[in-house]
Formats: structure tokens, C-alpha cells, sequence
């Protein structure tokens, strides 16, 4: 397996359908540690349907009204703020099983569900943050895909660090394995997470990013639950376009 790991969704090759199958990647996977992707696989945990992401928000109100209302939530938030006249923002803590269960939570954020935009075309398309590195790990491992494209979302086209820990510490995994780093990028991220890994939380605090949510709030409970390594066994997988449903390593052996 060869991991190849991109910053931004802009540092990746073109994947769409009219791109001959040998120049893409077998699978990918996104990670947003803050806090997207630690979002998606808690509340697909916490029982939600499903988590239909968009990079346009109208395109995100029109499909969400196509949705009975009482089996659907508007999620985003633009510059760490929660979206005016959306029912939740982008924390983890928040899509708790009494909100979330049974229903479709769209979503839309300011990095993360651009990664997700991206590669959607590819066949195989996964989430990840640190509490569901392994189950994604363990995955990967099951389906051997041949290339996988680990994708960054950063900050606004710019590099972030805790993503690149994250993909750190997805590939440590699975190059314990077997597998090989094929990029650069991919293996300044295994060193990152070399560094971090016995103090996950305190790299995420030290980021930009993490700065930034500091100074917009009091945000110490998501820093402890997207810093929860291997705390879940789900793993967001695409199902359609834009879709995420949990698939665990039970349902995929299936």
C-alpha cells in the first residue's frame, strides 16, 4: 500500500470522471481534526442516518428542504462560527445521540468538506480524525487498495498542523503493516506525529487554528474529544456523491 499525503484539497490531482482510472487513487481519506471529520464520525457513532457534506451553502439549503424537516439538521459554521439560522456549528460534543439519531445532518464547513469535494469522484472515499484513526486504519487494511490519497483540509488553502498529525498518525499505522510513504509530505507527517504522539492535545492547541479557536471561545471539550485517539470504531464511508453513512470493519467484511 503506498500513502501519499496532500495538504489542501487544492494540492491534489485531478480525480474526476473524465481522468483515466491509472492516474487516481484507489481510496482516499480526508481528515479535518479541527473539527470536521471529528464531527462526522461522532455523530455517525451517536446515530445519525447519514452526513451529506456541501462546499456551496445554497446548494446545502436546497437539498436540505427536499428533507422531511423533522428528520434533518443544518451543520456549519464559517471561521469557527456557527452558520446564522443553522441548528448546530462543527463541534463533536454537540451531535450527541439525542440530537442526532435518525436523522441527516448536512453539512458544510470552511476547510473540510472541500477535501471531501475533491475526491468524491474516487470509488472508495473515507473520513478520519484521531478517535477513529484506527477503525479507518483497520479498513484500509481489510481492502488493500493499492494508492491511497490521504487529503488535508488546512485553513483556507493554507497548511494546518493538526492535519498533518492526524494523517501522521493514520499512516503510522498502517506502515507498521506495511505500507510505504510515496510522498515527502507523507513522511514529514509520520516524523510530526513521532513527535506529538505521546501529547496529542497539546499539538492541537498549539496550532494556528487551534490558536484561533481559543480566542473565539472556550473550546477545551472539543480539544479533548478531537484529541481522543482510537476512542471509535466507525468509519464514515461514502455511499453516494456527498454522502456519508458509518461502516464499521463488521459491516464491510459483510
Amino acid at each position: 500500500m503506498q500513502l501519499s499525503y496532500f495538504h489542501v484539497a487544492a494540492d491534489v490531482p485531478d480525480c474526476g470522471p473524465s481522468v483515466e482510472a491509472s492516474s487516481k487513487a484507489d481510496a482516499a481519506v480526508v481528515i479535518d481534526v479541527l473539527r470536521a471529520t471529528t464531527t462526522i464520525a461522532w455523530a455517525l457513532q451517536n446515530g445519525a442516518e447519514a452526513v451529506q457534506t456541501f462546499s456551496d451553502l445554497d446548494e446545502l439549503r436546497s437539498s436540505a428542504e427536499q428533507w422531511p424537516a423533522d428528520l434533518r439538521l443544518l451543520v456549519g459554521e464559517r471561521g469557527g462560527k456557527t452558520l446564522e439560522g443553522f441548528d448546530l456549528g462543527n463541534s463533536p460534543v454537540a451531535v450527541i445521540p439525542e440530537v442526532v439519531q435518525g436523522k441527516r445532518l448536512f453539512m458544510s464547513t470552511t476547510n473540510g468538506t472541500r477535501s471531501l469535494q475533491k475526491v468524491r469522484d474516487l470509488d472508495r472515499v473515507f473520513t478520519a480524525a484521531l478517535p477513529n484513526r484506527r477503525a479507518v486504519a483497520d479498513r484500509l487494511l481489510h481492502d488493500k487498495p493499492e494508492r491511497v490519497w490521504i487529503v488535508g483540509s488546512g485553513w483556507e488553502g493554507a497548511y494546518s498542523l493538526e492535519d498533518s498529525l492526524a494523517a501522521g498518525a493514520l499512516a503510522s499505522a498502517l506502515m507498521e503493516q506495511g505500507a510505504t510513504a510515496d510522498n515527502d509530505e507523507m513522511q514529514a507527517a509520520v516524523v510530526l506525529w513521532e513527535r506529538w504522539q505521546a501529547d496529542p492535545e497539546a499539538c492541537l492547541r498549539q496550532a494556528t487554528h487551534g490558536q484561533r479557536l481559543i480566542r473565539i471561545g472556550n473550546h477545551d471539550a472539543d480539544f479533548r474529544c478531537c484529541a481522543g485517539l482510537d476512542t471509535l470504531h466507525v468509519v464514515p464511508t461514502q455511499v453516494e456523491r456527498g454522502v456519508l453513512r458509518a461502516v464499521g470493519l463488521a459491516e464491510a467484511q459483510a
